[in-house]
């Protein structure tokens, strides 16, 4: 009897835990509708603004830019390589905070973990760091829903700290979308600002192309730069909160699965051991019976 009250509390657990994975699963399910919106409506614009820069800046020639060779005069010894860390504020998404810490540590490892300011947003890296023993410079709080002006505060920030020699370099550790089932860590250079080189695909595009540029290129390039940067670092944060959403529903649901199959399991052990006792009732029963005769 107590092996099948037992049996029947393990029962009761194991629904309660299905019903909370599966109303979890489904509330991921609707953010990551929205959030996918956002990064697939963003990214084109994304992409084209930095397109763009990379053509402007190969037909004007060398133009010289503080985002992307530093300030004037060069950096000081004391301006260190800033790397920021996007994660999650909750956990219950599988593999997703781990696989963006380890891209973060092995980033580290080769710049130096010693020599580096750290910055996290997020919560579970924050508190990844705090138990690593790893001073972080600044906690980002940015949220499930990325707003433009908190994201370009953020993007200003870094680029009044790298013109004005405070820090060498900037680099956003976050969780590339690529496709609904495809998500992968990476280690993005924001700054210094250094646009692919496109020599390639204008050999391959026949003759060169000869631009004139009003207003002039440098004028240009000053009002085009900190816009790609701004986006580039809005477009990482909206990538890492879909691939986020993506891995909570992907792992609520494996949850879910689990916890089907487990009650399945403990629903056919709950019945044997209900048909055990039943069968030992009725034999003491009949024993008695027959003792009377």
């Amino acid at each position: 009897m107590a092996q099948a009250r037992e049996l029947k509390k393990r029962m009761k657990a194991v629904s309660n835990i299905m019903r909370i994975t599966r109303t979890m699963q489904m509330i991921a399910t609707s953010k990551f509708a929205k959030a996918q919106g956002r990064a697939t409506q963003s990214k084109p614009y994304s992409e084209g603004i930095f397109e763009l820069v990379t053509e402007l800046a190969n037909r004007a020639g060398n133009i010289d830019h503080p985002l992307v060779s530093g300030p004037t005069g060069g950096f000081p010894t004391t301006a260190k390589p800033l790397v920021l860390v996007i994660t999650s504020d909750r956990g219950l998404c599988g593999p997703y905070n781990g696989s963006i810490i380890r891209t973060a540590m092995r980033h580290l490892r080769e710049v130096g973990i010693d020599n580096c300011i750290v910055e996290v947003a997020g919560r579970k890296g924050a508190g990844f760091f705090k138990f690593s023993g790893t001073s972080i410079g600044r906690l980002v709080q940015i949220g499930d829903t990325p707003g433009v002006e908190d994201v370009h505060h953020l993007a200003n920030d870094y680029m009044r700290r790298f013109t004005a020699g405070e820090i060498s370099s900037v680099h956003v550790v976050y969780m590339n979308f690529l496709t609904v089932s495809r998500q992968k860590p990476e280690a993005l250079q924001l700054l210094p600002l250094k646009p692919p080189s496109s020599e390639g695909d204008t050999q391959s595009t026949g003759p060169a192309v000869e631009y004139e540029f009003s207003p002039p290129a440098e004028e240009l390039l000053a009002d085009l730069l900190p816009v790609t940067v701004r986006t580039t670092l809005f477009q990482a944060f909206l990538d890492a909160v879909v691939s986020e959403h993506i891995a909570r529903m992907v792992a609520m649901k494996a949850a879910t699965d689990n916890a089907t199959k487990m009650g399945k399991a403990l629903s056919r052990q709950f019945n044997r051991a209900r048909q055990s006792q039943i069968t030992t009732e009725l034999t003491e029963i009949i024993s008695g019976a027959a003792a009377l005769e």
